[in-house]
């Protein structure tokens, strides 16, 4: 694991609950998929996994850090319910990034549960970890309107701003 630099966060008290809850996203071993009920298919409250068809949107994101923090680019999208969007994920920064799509309440509780064990690997079809100067691709169907959230949840990033909005209408 990296050190984050000048970036530095205390992980705040979390209840029982929330730990439990967090957890139960994590299988035996500490990996993501199909335990947390994120298989492939699997339906959520903010969409399920794409087949990545060419008629669906690409949308590019570069994940970065600078003095004034870590961040998206773009940090918001508008898309309308149904939409399948192809992420075109780039990590120009310095450091290991992720990107997780969820509800602000779902990354939150997943952050926290990363705050236990920052070398936590993911196999789930709504992330993707990049190292620094990698790229790849995500493929993802809103399937519901609704606010939705898009977050690095490697421990301290998403505190440094590492978040972006996503508005399905």
């Amino acid at each position: 694991m990296r050190k984050v630099g000048i970036f530095a966060f205390a992980v705040g008290a979390v209840s029982a609950a929330t730990l439990a809850g967090a957890a139960s996203m994590h299988g035996r071993d500490g990996m993501h998929g199909m335990e947390a009920g994120h298989g492939h298919g699997a339906e959520t409250a903010y969409g399920r996994p794409a087949d990545g068809a060419a008629e669906a949107r690409q949308i590019e994101i570069v994940l970065s850090e600078s003095d004034q923090g870590m961040h998206y680019s773009p940090d918001h999208l508008a898309l309308g319910r149904g939409t399948e969007v192809r992420f075109v994920l780039h990590n120009e920064g310095a450091l290991e990034h992720e990107f997780v799509i969820g509800t602000a309440a779902t990354n939150e509780a997943h952050a926290q549960a990363m705050g236990e064990n920052p070398d936590m690997a993911h196999a789930d079809p709504n992330a993707a970890r990049l190292q620094p100067g990698e790229s790849t691709t995500l493929s993802w169907q809103f399937t519901e309107p609704g606010t939705f959230e898009y977050a690095c949840l490697i421990p301290g990033h998403r505190e440094a701003g590492m978040y972006g909005k996503i508005i399905v209408k």
